[in-house]
């Protein structure tokens, strides 16, 4: 397994969630909760979006160094920040929510 893409991931969708927070305060967690939340979707959103964009295990199988080329480093910062952004704001809408009742 590359591990290339999914530290990309992680980290990209950890900065997703802090800027997702910048920017809505309201759904704002904080600046340990906008990391976590942005570190479990960049995690989750980079790998589904690499493996959408690399045609799954048949392009694995065919070039095994697929993680390395710029293509996939560029689909795993996209995936991974977007998905970072879009928990973090899930998971703030939700205590938002919550806090009201």
């Amino acid at each position: 397994m590359n591990w290339l893409p999914l530290v990309v991931s992680l980290v990209s969708g950890g900065v997703g969630g802090n800027i997702a927070g910048a920017v809505m305060q309201k759904f704002n967690l904080g600046p340990v909760g906008n990391t976590i939340a942005g570190l479990v979707g960049g995690g989750v959103g980079g790998q589904l979006l690499n493996m959408i964009t690399s045609g799954g295990a048949a392009a694995a199988a065919a070039a095994p160094a697929s993680g390395m080329d710029l293509s996939s480093i560029l689909s795993s910062v996209g995936g991974g920040g977007i998905g970072g952004a879009i928990v973090m704001a899930v998971i703030g809408l939700i205590k938002a929510q919550m806090s009201k009742a």
